[in-house]
């Protein structure tokens, strides 16, 4: 598949509404046109994830996920074979006194003996075109895993020694996302386009909140975007992502708050922050001078 434009790639974006910066946006037309995987990489919320689903909506594609976790392998990332049914084969065989082992060996070793992971079922014809198949989280999983993979997003194909190789008409639209918990190895880097999801800066949030949070007021709206850029920059353990602004504005909202106040804040500071330490660092004072800072600012602007 292939975007003709990098406007073309920034509108496939918009379509889902999605708002993406000209860096992200490139990386995405290139490897849609040149057929490469793009590996994401970036802090958890900043919408990596979300791209995979876009492209499948905006190009109605059928996503094909992949959850990392440590201990994937083969069987649950690949295929397995159905033994119960092997084994059921091998029985209506004997029943019928079928001698010819060696074709029966042969037989019970085909497709329609698999069941069948996401990976294999991304290499597979689809009649809505090529699916989009999203390795989320790929830090989760072992470096093992990481070479398996190496084959599948450099030729498209996977080996299975009882079949022989299995490789896909046209490639799958291939998106890999990780948190960066680990480093992941050069080799598999090295397959891939890479792009690093940043945080937006306020103009770019702000564009995204009046998306995916239309009935917010406008003023709480600047003020949650103020206030959540502030508090990026102080000593958290985890720092709020863009879902997580998004969640606060619906909370916000659904509490009928116009406006920041230090109650609201106080309040509602679960929704944003997702560790008790950081909710107490900030809650009370801090909250209050941060919101003195953005009441400040959008004054003057």
């Amino acid at each position: 598949m292939s975007s003709n434009s990098i406007q073309e790639t920034e509108q496939i974006l918009l379509n889902g509404s999605y708002i993406a910066d000209t860096a992200l946006t490139t990386a995405l037309h290139l490897a849609l046109t040149l057929n490469r995987p793009l590996f994401l990489e970036g802090e958890a919320g900043v919408g990596k994830t979300e791209i995979a689903k876009v492209l499948a909506t905006s190009l109605n594609r059928n996503l094909i996920r992949l959850q990392c976790y440590e201990g994937l392998d083969v069987n649950s990332a690949v295929f397995e074979w159905n033994y119960s049914r092997q084994m059921l084969e091998i029985r209506l065989s004997e029943a019928m006194k079928n001698s010819d082992q060696q074709t029966l060996a042969q037989d019970l070793f085909t497709s329609e003996f698999m069941i069948k992971r996401p990976l294999l079922k991304a290499l597979e014809t689809d009649p809505l075109g090529p699916p989009v198949l999203l390795i989320d989280e790929l830090d989760r999983t072992d470096a093992p895993f990481e070479a398996y993979l190496l084959e599948v997003l450099s030729e498209y194909q996977i080996t299975i020694p009882e079949m022989g190789v299995i490789k896909a008409e046209s490639p799958p639209i291939v998106i890999i996302t990780s948190n960066r918990t680990r480093e992941i190895h050069d080799a598999l880097k090295r397959r891939c386009f890479y792009h690093w999801v940043d945080y937006p800066d306020a103009s770019r949030e702000l564009e995204i909140l009046q998306i995916k949070a239309p009935h917010a007021p406008e003023i709480l709206r600047k003020q949650v975007v103020h206030f959540v850029q502030k508090l990026r920059k102080t000593d958290l353990f985890k720092q709020p992502g863009v879902a997580e602004t998004i969640d606060w504005t619906h909370a916000l909202v659904q509490l009928d708050y116009l406006s920041l106040d230090p109650n609201s804040i106080d309040s509602t500071l679960g929704v944003l922050l997702k560790y008790q330490d950081d909710i107490a660092k900030i809650q009370g004072s801090e909250a209050n001078a941060l919101l003195t800072e953005v009441r400040s600012e959008l004054s003057m602007s």
